[in-house]
């Protein structure tokens, strides 16, 4: 015997509805909260029905007001499938003429799509992709924060050292980093004696010559500083030297995680772990996609339909789902192109047709796509050669 149990995901308390393949009903309305009474409450339920049948859960993917249930599930040994709500939704529609949404209808209709379609439970490991998820969102917030500080700073240089910054080609190095946050000031940099400490720091890239230069730049500024611009650089470094530590502490637990789950996706060359990480874990469990136009369209990839009497054609790139996971995979596509000269061949035989750069680019995002679930779903290696 299998029972089937829809449960619908609120932020307080879930309703549960447990029905047999028969259509026997064996719990109706079972309300439990988003305990760990609850959770009990509702592991009891499970326990008491019949050890040797199966138990197939299924809840609409409600964001995360059903993470702590999903790892008390996996905890307890019981497999769970995520329903898409668009669908159970559609599917209550065809199967009823009743127009409503109670909480009491919910769980029913959740444990009727269940009997209806294939039940295809989270794999394992959940908590991983979901720390990886968490982590990998953060991690691009913090790099978005960290920019914008980094603006902050080339504002005020503008304003105290407008020289210092094109020295350094437009760029901020550990280098220029370490001599703004001891001197501050173009006054104290033509002043600085230093130069073992810069030569240390950037590993001999900062010649003596340079040295000189720096400090010649200084004593000729047109900059004007103060105490107030002094403030100002004290608040921005040291929200830079904070930032950078998080970061740099994201990156060693990403690093962990993504090891550990080992996915082929890294043996791709271009894709690091930190962009690796960010495209599994926005993906979750690539198996459960039943082609790569599926994983296509979860990204928003795919092109819209534009169709009007008999004729029928592909409109802009749809851009529904997640906006981190396209972002990742167009920057992905473009890393991989410098590496792999088979997708470079691609990328320059749709400019050749006439595509412009970006919808050139994300052709190669495409392409990309269809490789990472051939090496998901099959556990294997990326081989250029393999690819046509």
């Amino acid at each position: 015997m299998i029972y089937y149990i829809g449960i619908d995901i609120a932020k307080y308390h879930h309703d549960c509805f447990i029905t047999t393949e028969t259509g026997e009903v064996i719990k109706e309305n079972f309300h439990f909260k988003n305990d760990r009474n609850g959770f009990t409450e509702l592991l009891n339920l499970l326990k008491s029905l019949d050890n040797v049948s199966e138990i197939r859960i299924g809840f609409e993917a409600t964001g995360h007001y059903a993470i702590n249930l999903r790892l008390f599930l996996e905890e307890h040994d019981y497999s769970y499938m995520e329903c898409n709500a668009l669908k159970v939704n559609r599917f209550n529609g065809v199967t009823t003429l009743r127009r409503v949404h109670h909480d009491k209808v919910d769980p029913i209709a959740i444990a009727k799509y269940l009997m209806a379609t294939t039940y295809l439970p989270n794999p394992p490991k959940f908590y991983h992709k979901f720390c990886l998820k968490r982590l990998t969102r953060l991690r691009e917030t913090l790099v978005k924060n960290r920019s914008k500080y980094l603006v902050f700073l080339t504002n005020v240089l503008d304003r105290t050292f407008p020289e210092f910054k094109p020295f350094f080609k437009n760029s901020f190095s550990a280098t220029a980093i370490f001599i703004i946050n001891k001197y501050k000031t173009a006054d104290k940099i033509a002043n600085m004696k230093d130069f073992e400490s810069l030569r240390r720091i950037s590993r001999g890239k900062f010649s003596y010559a340079k040295f000189l230069k720096l400090k010649e730049l200084a004593k000729g500024s047109i900059g004007n500083s103060n105490e107030l611009t002094t403030i100002e650089l004290d608040s921005i470094l040291k929200l830079l030297t904070s930032i950078n530590f998080e970061i740099n502490k994201l990156d060693s637990e990403i690093e962990t995680i993504i090891k550990e789950l080992n996915p082929p996706i890294l043996s791709i060359k271009g894709i690091g772990i930190t962009m690796g990480s960010a495209i599994i874990a926005e993906f979750g469990h690539i198996p459960r996609f039943k082609s790569a136009g599926a994983m296509l369209a979860f990204a928003g990839l795919e092109p819209s339909v534009i169709q009007s009497g008999i004729k029928e054609s592909n409109g802009k790139m749809v851009k529904h789902g997640s906006g981190y996971l396209r972002y990742h995979l167009m920057n992905a596509a473009l890393y991989v192109m410098t590496h792999e000269p088979i997708f470079t061949e691609f990328y320059y035989k749709k400019r050749n047709e006439g595509k412009s750069h970006r919808v050139a680019l994300s052709h190669v995002a495409k392409k990309l796509v269809r490789v990472i679930y051939k090496l998901e779903t099959d556990h294997i290696t990326f081989d250029s050669t393999k690819l046509r």
